[in-house]
């Protein structure tokens, strides 16, 4: 099958090898263009761009492909195109370009968590399953038949960046299945239950801010979400620190105000914190121009100790009276 395929992130590079090693014709690779990154404010390739390019694969980038990719992509003339994470809305011209129209790797069980975060959105929300979802594209957020579904569970402490990799893996083998079911006449197409349908929107350093009056596992859905970006983050003596692992201590409880750092914190046991409902062990922590440390090590610092208070914001006071 000749296919023009559409990425960005590295979720896409698992679905586009598999399609490689396959056997299919990739005429060319769409991705979003360079973008800067870093202090100095380089321009770099997305992940998907760098592979293909090493790969020797065509690419091609557009500010707005509705706008200036028409053409190029009506002279290829592929048999189908897909997209995965490409982050660009598709125009119907464009829809119609190839025989099969276009088809989408989804990182959910749709109709749920349409949109651009549905990987982070599940596990933030608690979600005990989800898994790949192979769209035909239509005007529209995610809103076309499904053509296959494949589900798994989500595990215990498992992070948005540990998922991703799992359903990229996942979304390469169903796409692969889906493609040859173009082949062989064999597609078999669901209307998703548009009134079932949840939606997300990207998460931001602002949506990641934790608010300790939450319960302990939500707070811990949130930083399980939000890891490996945006991180999730809290405010303490007039610092920022970043979470990127916890746990919820279901031995532990305390009465003391959501945010306190509570007993038995110490740089032997940890740093447990007082939630709206139950307890958080903070595990990996980061300070601004730190690493990524044991939150137990800043204990005999003095940067995290009993009695201190995360705040939402840097101007909140703690329990001894110190600015946060």
């Amino acid at each position: 099958m000749k296919i023009v395929f559409l990425g960005s992130p590295a979720f896409a590079i698992k679905p586009l090898e598999a399609l490689i090693n396959a056997g299919h014709e990739i005429l060319a690779v769409i991705t979003q263009p360079d973008s800067e990154a870093g202090r100095g404010h380089k321009l770099l390739p997305c992940e998907l761009k760098a592979y293909a390019l090493n790969a020797g694969l065509k690419v091609l980038c557009y500010e707005k492909i509705s706008r200036d990719g028409v053409a190029e992509l009506k002279k290829l003339n592929p048999d189908i195109m897909v997209t995965c994470a490409y982050g660009q809305i598709l125009s119907q011209e464009i829809i119609d370009i190839a025989k099969f129209g276009i088809i989408n790797v989804h990182g959910s069980l749709l109709p749920k968590y349409r949109g651009a975060s549905p990987i982070q959105s599940a596990i933030i929300a608690g979600e005990n399953e989800t898994g790949i979802t192979i769209m035909q594209t239509e005007a529209g957020l995610d809103c076309g038949d499904i053509l296959k579904v494949k589900k798994t569970l989500i595990y215990d402490g498992e992070t948005a960046g540990e998922l991703t990799e799992r359903l990229s893996s996942l979304g390469a083998e169903a796409l692969v299945e889906t493609i040859a079911d173009f082949e062989n006449d064999k597609v078999e197409r669901i209307k998703q239950v548009h009134a079932n349908a949840t939606f997300t929107t990207k998460l931001t350093k602002v949506g990641a801010t934790i608010n300790f009056n939450k319960t302990a596992t939500q707070i811990n859905n949130l930083v399980r979400g939000s890891n490996p970006s945006p991180v999730a983050r809290s405010f303490i003596n007039g610092e920022m620190l970043k979470i990127y692992r916890a746990r919820v201590r279901e031995d532990l409880s305390s009465s003391a105000p959501a945010g306190t750092i509570i007993e038995p914190t110490s740089a032997k046991n940890g740093v447990f914190v007082a939630c709206g409902v139950g307890v958080l062990e903070l595990l990996i922590v980061q300070l601004p121009g730190g690493k990524e440390v044991e939150a137990k090590a800043l204990v005999s610092g003095r940067k995290l100790n009993e009695g201190m208070v995360f705040s939402e914001f840097t101007s909140a006071v703690s329990g001894n009276g110190a600015n946060l």
